[in-house]
C-alpha cells in the first residue's frame, strides 16, 4: 500500500500533472504559442523539427494535465490554452515565494546587524590606533607628559 502525504488530494494530483507537463521545453513552447491564441496541430508543429505524431504526444500530455483543450471548427480541431491549472500551480508556488521572501528578510536583518557590529569594531580599532599614535607622538614631544610615564 502506497502512503500518500497528509493533505494529498485530487488537487495535488492535478498539480503533479501540471508540473510534469511543464517539465518539457517543447510543451512549454507550445503553451507559449497558445497564449497568443488558439492554433491547429499543424501550426503548433511548424517550429519544431519533429514528426506530427511526436507533437500529438506532447499535446496529449498537455490535455491530460488540463493545460489545453481541443475545440471544433468544421474540420479543424484547434487547441487553446486553459489557464486554471497554471493559476493553481502559481498559487502553490506563491506560498513558497512568501516563505523564501521571509527567509531572505531574516537574512538581510542578520547581515545588517553583523555589518553594524563590524563597523563598531572597526570604529573602536581606528580610535585605539589613533590614540596609540597620539600617545607615541606625545611621548616623543614630552616624555614626562606621556600617560603612564610617571
Amino acid at each position: 500500500m502506497v502512503m500518500e502525504p497528509i493533505g494529498y488530494s485530487q488537487a495535488s494530483g492535478r498539480l503533479d500533472a501540471t508540473f510534469a507537463a511543464l517539465a518539457d521545453p517543447t510543451r512549454r513552447a507550445i503553451l507559449a504559442r497558445l497564449a497568443k491564441g488558439e492554433a491547429s496541430v499543424t501550426d503548433l508543429a511548424q517550429p519544431f523539427a519533429m514528426s506530427q505524431p511526436a507533437i500529438s504526444k506532447h499535446l496529449r500530455v498537455l490535455e491530460r494535465a488540463g493545460l489545453i483543450s481541443r475545440g471544433r471548427d468544421a474540420q479543424r480541431r484547434p487547441r487553446r490554452l486553459e489557464a486554471q491549472p497554471l493559476r493553481d500551480a502559481n498559487r502553490w508556488l506563491e506560498n513558497y515565494r512568501r516563505f523564501w521572501e521571509a527567509q531572505f528578510g531574516r537574512l538581510d536583518s542578520l547581515l545588517r546587524e553583523l555589518q553594524r557590529g563590524e563597523r563598531k569594531k572597526r570604529g573602536k580599532s581606528v580610535v585605539r590606533k589613533k590614540a596609540g599614535s597620539l600617545r607615541q607622538a606625545q611621548g616623543k614631544l614630552s616624555p614626562g607628559l606621556a600617560p603612564g610615564s610617571e
